[in-house]
């Protein structure tokens, strides 16, 4: 029977050599929500169950320093309030009745909606998370706002938040006070992200005509394309507003993306004609033959084209080609170009702001230029 003593944060295991003693124990942390850390895992696999510091790094494929630098890491931990208490609560997980446990058995995204919340409070100047000893739930509050002006926060949940790293300790003692990690800004924008990228999926979803649906019913539906006839990323874009209630991309900022793809749809279809002619004309027909065959109204397109994209730069020009000329979406287009989610968007309008200003400098220049000639 295993045999342990808690003193100072440490536990002393001892096993027989029973191995369905064994395998019971480590059902029971395998059985842990998925929302724990692998390194808080391992320790709890290490300290509840007795497996081996080596047998936890060949089963994880790593060297056996590894393991226990993160088991020393975990047990240092300790010393935290918050930390000690999930971990107390996680090693004792199969003893808890079926719901009467603080917070661990909460799904992911349930542990993800209310830490969001939490986190977008202590992103706040002066916000900290406080609480203390023997009492059951935190408080969020910030310097300079009235003493009642609190937001309440269940202890299980500051518990999982800190194990997770998303708040640290500053401060400790009889009142302890946390405040948001690097980690928890990263986990809270991730976390919203997600937010406005189901929000989004959910808005497309919706607006898929709902009359014949009786029809439809023993039909396969056929699959929804992504933009519609004559619409683009843009206008999805242009839909958008901003806190003001300004949109995020104003008219003028669409028509010049809109713009240039008229102009890149020009120049493609001239090529494209220009080679089926010169495929029917000559056996041997090179590609610069077909571009000297394509129209003077293709050529115009293709030249001005060229000098928009130009003009915005390699950074700029290569969203803008993708978003405007090939109609890619904002998500594609970060993830080809590696950049962090929803700063595509951004970049976008600065590319068309930049994309407007080129517009307006031709269209200013063209009269001199036809009044000179």
């Amino acid at each position: 029977m295993p045999v342990g003593n808690h003193g100072s944060g440490r536990w002393c295991i001892r096993l027989s050599d029973d191995w369905d003693l064994f395998m019971m124990c480590t059902l029971t942390v395998s059985k842990l929500p998925d929302w724990v850390p692998e390194d808080a895992l391992r320790y709890l696999e290490h300290t509840e169950t007795g497996q081996s510091i080596r047998k936890l790094a060949r089963r994880a494929g790593c060297h056996p320093s590894t393991i226990l630098r993160q088991v020393r890491r975990i047990e240092n931990q300790r010393e935290d309030p918050l930390i000690d208490g999930m971990l107390t609560e996680l090693a004792g997980w199969n003893d808890i009745p079926r719901g009467e446990g603080r917070f661990a058995g909460e799904p992911v995204t349930t542990l993800e909606d209310r830490s969001a919340e939490v986190m977008t409070r202590l992103a706040h100047p002066g916000a900290v998370l406080a609480i203390a000893e023997g009492m059951e739930n935190a408080v969020v509050v910030r310097q300079g706002d009235a003493a009642d002006v609190k937001f309440p926060v269940p202890r299980g949940l500051a518990d999982a938040m800190a194990l997770l790293g998303w708040i640290s300790c500053t401060r400790s003692g009889r009142l302890s006070r946390y405040q948001i990690t690097q980690n928890g800004r990263n986990a809270l924008t991730r976390i919203v992200a997600d937010r406005e990228n189901k929000a989004r999926s959910r808005r497309e979803s919706s607006a898929v005509p709902s009359h014949g649906m009786q029809q439809e019913k023993h039909q396969p539906r056929p699959r929804r394309s992504r933009y519609g006839a004559g619409e683009s990323p843009l206008d999805m874009l242009a839909r958008l507003v901003d806190k003001n209630g300004d949109p995020f991309l104003p008219a003028d900022l669409v028509q010049a993306g809109k713009r240039l793809r008229e102009d890149f749809e020009v120049a493609q279809v001239g090529q494209h004609l220009a080679q089926a002619t010169c495929h029917f004309d000559s056996r041997s027909c090179g590609a610069s033959q077909a571009l000297q065959r394509s129209s003077p109204c293709a050529r115009d397109a293709e030249r001005r084209a060229k000098q928009a994209l130009s003009a915005l730069g390699s950074g700029l020009s290569d969203i803008a080609l993708r978003c405007c000329c090939y109609l890619e979406g904002l998500e594609a287009a970060e993830r080809q170009l590696g950049w962090s989610a929803r700063s595509g968007k951004v970049v976008l309008r600065i590319a068309l702001q930049q994309l407007k200003t080129h517009y307006d400098t031709v269209d200013g220049a063209e009269p001199r230029e036809r009044k000179i000639g």
